[in-house]
């Protein structure tokens, strides 16, 4: 069964093949900051986290799967696409992109829990067949040492590593040290719940073993 990942995120490449599986990849042509401005334009309100990450999930796996279908009309296997969030004290937290907002964002979390929000969107694409989906939303909390110094915060942030990564930390590498408790399916917060993947997968007729292709 073949995976078609619609992103180009390491993080998510790297889980999945941690986990047995060796997707092909492919990046979805989706303007982000287009496609929320328009729906929350059109619904005259902000869309909450999971709504936010939920709707990027599935117009990025379904850019792909559409491209799919036209260069490969022999695809038979899934398109996942995912999109997380950061929330913590009622602010979403985007990636910093610039060390002196990613320095600032640390000095306000240590000490405190915010939640991972992430999307999931998975699409059964099977010749001569209408493509199906199955989506859901995963949420991790994270809490984070109250004894994070000033001199750790900014070697950690010297390192480049916080800048490109929603809420301005990893779990899974440098970041994992000044972090203290994870609650809920700890793959959410590197990017992507096996867990919930799993499930959708398997909605959709696909047992996760027949994804194996590393062992």
């Amino acid at each position: 069964m073949r995976l078609l990942l619609a992103s180009t995120s390491p993080a998510r490449l790297m889980l999945l093949r941690q986990a047995g599986i060796e997707p092909e990849t492919s990046s979805p042509d989706v303007d982000e900051e287009a496609v929320i401005a328009a729906v929350e334009l059109a619904e005259g309100r902000t869309l909450a986290p999971a709504e936010h990450v939920l709707l990027l999930a599935r117009r990025k796996a379904a850019d792909v799967a559409a491209r799919i279908r036209d260069s490969d009309p022999g695809f038979d296997g899934l398109i996942v696409g995912g999109d997380s969030m950061f929330e913590i004290n009622g602010e979403v937290l985007g990636k910093p992109h610039y060390p002196e907002i990613a320095a600032t964002r640390w000095h306000e979390m240590r000490g405190r829990t915010g939640v991972l929000h992430s999307g999931h969107a998975v699409i059964r694409v099977e010749p001569g067949q209408r493509p199906r989906e199955a989506h859901a939303v995963a949420e991790a909390s994270v809490t984070f040492a109250a004894d994070v110094t000033d001199s750790e915060i900014s070697a950690y942030v010297a390192t480049g590593e916080p800048l490109a990564v929603a809420g301005a930390f990893t779990v899974d590498s440098l970041g994992g040290a000044f972090i203290e408790r994870v609650e809920g399916d700890p793959s959410t917060v590197v990017g992507m719940s096996l867990s919930t993947l799993r499930k959708l997968c398997r909605s959709l007729g696909v047992d996760w073993p027949s994804l194996w292709n590393r062992i």
